[in-house]
């Protein structure tokens, strides 16, 4: 076992992907067959004889586990997490800073920082992985996958910490762009704030009457046709904070599937009508080497042009 009780992986990180793992809870199953059915209802059951007859499913010693494996409770399964019908993300991920330490990524529209859900290979880290040959490679923070923009990642596990720890103490300034509809009488610029937490709905943050505990400086770089250019500088790190501050002044973001109402799920592959967010710049010193580094992203919003009368 890890420091803390976190298990050890019996397998190896590969082709950039971590195993996952599943924990045996106490309970009467006849067997390890009986309970995988159970806690993955929603697969075909001949997938998980596939991935048992295979050897795929490991006990904590690496052992291959059977479909008449003796159920242990309280001990782990480890296997890799396989993705059906994963669409390939047609945009590239790019490096714009890289040293012993940090790797800087402009990341695209939809790509998600990390696996999860409907996504594993088309994500920031695993592409960046497989890109530098290095299977230390974490992100140091997340962006939505809808968000585009700077990215940061540490290149060695133990200094992972010291680099997070900048956004955990807030010593790090981020910018980022929006394009939303314009409202004249909407006094900017002015810092928004608000409580933040889980609604009722999936994935959807809500305001509640409560100290706020989220903070938004807004600016209008331009406007025109009826949508403006936003300048967002996020004093705390709340989850789809900008989406939901943008949304409660009454100008939600572009093309945003959360805000103000949440929509279906895309259709898989679908690329189109990206969200109107992008990561601007960082400015922070650099904790091990005290130099002070500034990043710009060099993406732009497609829709931020219809914001110029001039364009």
């Amino acid at each position: 076992m890890k420091k803390g009780g976190k298990p050890t992986p019996p397998l190896p990180v590969k082709d950039g992907i971590a195993p996952s793992r599943v924990r045996l809870v106490r309970g009467e199953w006849p067997n390890l067959y009986a309970f995988l059915c159970w806690r993955f209802a929603h697969l075909d059951s001949r997938y998980i004889q596939e991935q048992l007859a295979s050897g795929a499913m490991v006990n904590d010693e690496g052992e291959p586990l059977s479909a008449d494996s003796p159920y242990r409770p309280d001990s782990w399964i480890w296997y890799y997490r396989k993705v059906p019908n994963e669409a390939p993300n047609p945009f590239e991920l790019t490096i714009i800073y890289e040293d012993e330490h940090l790797v800087v990524v402009d990341k695209p529209h939809f790509m998600a920082t990390i696996p999860g859900g409907k996504y594993l290979k088309e994500t920031a880290v695993i592409r960046l992985r497989e890109m530098l040959n290095n299977q230390e490679i974490n992100p140091i923070h997340r962006l939505d996958r809808d968000t585009a923009g700077l990215l940061l990642f540490s290149k060695k596990v133990e200094v992972r910490g010291v680099y997070q720890s900048l956004f955990q103490t807030r010593d790090i300034e981020k910018t980022y762009e929006c394009v939303a509809p314009y409202r004249a009488d909407l006094a900017l610029p002015l810092t928004y704030r608000s409580y933040l937490a889980r609604s009722d709905q999936f994935f959807v943050m809500k305001e509640y009457d409560r100290e706020p505990n989220s903070e938004t400086r807004i600016t209008l770089l331009s406007h025109a046709n009826g949508l403006g250019h936003y300048l967002l500088e996020p004093v705390t790190g709340r989850k789809h904070q900008l989406r939901a501050h943008m949304n409660a002044l009454g100008v939600p973001i572009l093309n945003d599937e959360f805000y103000p109402t949440l929509l279906p799920a895309r259709e898989v592959g679908d690329f189109s009508r990206p969200l109107q967010l992008l990561a601007r710049s960082v400015r922070f010193i650099d904790p091990l080497s005290q130099k002070e580094h500034v990043f710009e992203s060099r993406l732009t919003l497609e829709m931020a042009k219809q914001c110029y009368h001039d364009h």
